[in-house]
């Protein structure tokens, strides 16, 4: 294939379950309210905010981007895990090769179709295996699951793994997302169990 195999370090653990969860084999379609179904021809990821210029790519562009495979685990706050996942797309580092991005930003805003969002320290948002995916164990996504492209961060709860993805904010300020702003954990380390805020 080419590209670059990244195995998350979760997945070296010598337990791989974190507390309170459940093996599944599927992988369920959880979110709130309908599927969104974006056309990639006319999809565009927009960078902004404290960048030197907001950069617009097309799907075409993005396709052009260096692509990483990710082997990682799943895990959802409603307590499931799916082990063996293999991703494929831009590695989030790759960001920083299309905009100079203020040294002032500490956070990201991803946000998608139909007004979901997600916020991430920018820590959390350049790990290795951090990846803006276009597939899933080697066939493209599909609707339910994001198409056409989605963020994954797999060593957080995968809410913050946000769907449909169209705007990366860069902010000095840390802004609730969507689940965030409904009293979900502001960062859902699953090892941790932060399901939701105190």
């Amino acid at each position: 294939m080419g590209e670059e195999l990244i195995r998350s370090p979760d997945t070296l653990r010598a337990n791989r379950l974190p507390p309170g969860q459940r093996l599944t084999s599927k992988w369920p379609v959880l979110q709130h309210g309908a599927t969104h179904t974006l056309i990639a021809e006319t999809w565009t990821l927009t960078l902004r905010g404290l960048v030197d210029t907001e950069r617009i790519l097309t799907f075409e562009e993005f396709l052009t981007l260096p692509r990483v495979r990710v082997f990682s685990d799943i895990h959802c706050v409603t307590r499931w895990s799916r082990m063996d996942n293999l991703w494929e797309g831009v590695s989030t580092k790759v960001l920083r090769t299309l905009v100079r991005i203020d040294p002032r930003a500490q956070f990201v805003l991803v946000c998608g179709a139909g007004g979901f969002s997600t916020n991430l320290r920018l820590d959390d948002f350049w790990q290795d295996d951090v990846l803006l995916a276009l597939k899933h164990d080697n066939e493209p996504l599909t609707p339910a699951h994001g198409y056409p492209v989605r963020l994954v961060v797999p060593r957080l709860y995968f809410w913050k793994s946000a769907k449909w993805i169209q705007t990366i904010e860069f902010r000095a300020q840390d802004q609730p997302g969507f689940w965030e702003s409904y009293g979900y954990h502001n960062r859902g380390d699953p090892w941790k169990e932060e399901r939701f805020s105190s």
